[in-house]
């Protein structure tokens, strides 16, 4: 539970035990208060993740404490800081997109204390709620581009899926990190998609959809970083340069066939990745790198909604439906 005074509360989002979406409430809680090290942020939106459903219904495991408020991201405004902490001071505008889980409270609520390591300033002339609204599709990108299958400038990065939120900031950093970029996408995507930087953008429902990338690169691609979770290892393993890498970030429920003859000639290599287990060194070296593209404007969620702190159990239930695209970011009533 929140740390708390005597009578102070802030509203929040929570269950009581892990369950369906409808298990959400939204109430007082006891207002947190923050430890030497933490800071505590007023927030102003916190987004919903699709991970943020799998802590909820306890399909990711991971330590809680209940009631357990849920959701992973915020941006707000800092009001105090811990007696140990520098560089915030009340009055920052913020965000953090690494609560809600491994013991940590979520972010859904007026108030939250969040660890200073964990918080992030927001670029000068940055709207917060533009920033928090990429902060976890784009970390998740970064991390797995970057961190785990470090991309190089000249490589070509496939992006499956590339429409999405975490597939067009997929494009975004990889194009910013100096690869050449080949997606695929929905028809209705394409031109989005183009305009990120990918070229060419196949469809992804054609059945010669991996022949076409394979004539567009013939060399190879040297990442495939599938943001729609299918995991068609049989197709993509076989799309692999020498020494390529396929990332695997997304598709909790996917059992795909590994071609492993194919993989092991090609000096391939399969990686698995979830932002969940990024340490914090690695969240900041993410941050850095989103709050560049931030400032500079290449970086922008493709479509925001926002939402009264109310209606989490129905954005938990959308999110699981699936939003392509839409970044849905509940706002709390101001403590």
């Amino acid at each position: 539970m929140p740390r708390s005074g005597a009578t102070d509360t802030t509203t929040a989002a929570y269950v009581d035990r892990p369950g369906p979406a409808g298990t959400i409430r939204v109430g007082p809680l006891p207002a947190p208060e923050p430890t030497p090290t933490e800071v505590l942020v007023r927030v102003e939106a916190s987004p919903v993740n699709r991970v943020d459903t799998f802590v909820r219904s306890g399909a990711f495991r991971t330590p809680l404490t209940f009631p357990f408020v849920i959701g992973r991201d915020l941006a707000g405004t800092v009001l105090r800081v811990g007696a140990a902490v520098t560089g915030f001071a009340p009055g920052d505008r913020v965000w953090c997109n690494s609560m809600g889980h491994a013991g940590r409270p979520g972010a859904a609520a007026g108030r939250v204390a969040v660890p200073a390591d964990r918080l992030y300033p927001v670029p000068a002339g940055v709207d917060p709620l533009t920033a928090v609204a990429v902060a976890h599709p784009a970390a998740t990108a970064y991390l797995g581009l970057v961190t785990h299958a470090r991309v190089r400038p000249g490589e070509t990065v496939l992006v499956i899926g590339a429409g999405g939120n975490v597939g067009s900031a997929a494009v975004t950093l990889a194009r910013a990190a100096g690869a050449r970029v080949v997606a695929t996408a929905h028809p209705r995507d394409a031109d989005h998609c183009a305009g990120l930087g990918a070229e060419p953008v196949v469809d992804y429902r054609d059945a010669d959809w991996a022949a076409q990338v394979r004539r567009a690169c013939p060399s190879g691609v040297d990442v495939v970083l599938d943001a729609a979770g299918v995991n068609d290892l049989t197709s993509t393993v076989g799309l692999l340069a020498p020494r390529g890498r396929v990332l695997v970030l997304a598709g909790l429920g996917t059992t795909p066939t590994l071609p492993a003859g194919e993989l092991y000639l090609r000096d391939g290599a399969v990686l698995g990745f979830v932002i969940s287990h990024a340490t914090v060194a690695e969240l900041a070296d993410a941050a850095r790198a989103i709050n560049a593209l931030l400032a500079d404007g290449r970086l922008r969620a493709r479509t925001v909604e926002t939402l009264p702190l109310t209606a989490a159990a129905e954005a938990h239930r959308r999110a699981e439906d699936g939003l392509h695209g839409v970044r849905t970011l509940l706002l709390p009533t101001p403590p």
